[in-house]
């Protein structure tokens, strides 16, 4: 059991995770992880939406009808998802302006409706948290590091390296294409390419 459940939690950080393998979610990855600020922000937003609605699916999977579960799915996922908009309009408002529209989109986004189908609608509680805490964390990580990337190359500051503070040097010439919508493909693209190198 416990061997089960630890596998269920590390499958998201590598073997499945979100965006690199499955190629799932990837509009808020080409969107929002201009710095590693905002992959954090948003990843932690879509984990605590993975995991709560996990938990609520898993424990409602033999009451709610076949014929409407996909509509019980997104109603339940997008209660969370205004409690995540509504936490960070309070505490995090900056962050909450960053990531705009891209909050909401949390309700269609395919790996949280994806684990509601594949995995909490039909395991119990315990193995869905593993589940959503997996790939949470798997989907934070990737746009951390991709926003990290973009942002480093991009602007030649770093935002965790003294607040913002140029990672080159004042002399470095900031790539700009990297922040940009292209260079989002390119640099995902790039990623994959390095994944796939180590599979």
């Amino acid at each position: 059991m416990a061997k089960t459940i630890a596998q269920e939690f590390t499958k998201g950080l590598w073997k499945e995770i979100p965006p690199f393998r499955l190629v799932l979610g990837l509009c808020p990855v080409l969107g929002v992880t201009t710095t590693m600020e905002n992959g954090i922000g948003m990843g932690l937003a879509t984990t605590f939406v993975l995991i709560c609605s996990n938990i609520l699916i898993s424990a409602l999977r033999k009451i709610i009808p076949p014929k409407v579960r996909i509509a019980c799915f997104i109603i339940i996922i997008a209660t969370f998802v205004i409690v995540v908009e509504l936490v960070m309009q309070a505490y995090a408002y900056p962050l909450f302006l960053t990531l705009g529209l891209f909050i909401p989109l949390i309700v269609v986004n395919c790996i949280v409706l994806g684990r509601a189908e594949a995995f909490a609608s039909r395991n119990g509680i315990v193995r869905s948290i593993a589940d959503g805490l997996g790939m949470g964390i798997g989907f934070t990580l990737s746009l951390a590091a991709l926003g990290g990337i973009r942002e480093v190359l991009g602007t030649g500051s770093f935002y965790l390296y003294g607040h913002g503070g140029l990672v080159f040097g004042p002399s470095f010439e900031p790539f700009t294409f990297v922040i940009q919508a292209p260079g989002a493909f390119v640099c995902l693209g790039l990623m994959l390419c390095i994944m796939n190198l180590f599979e």
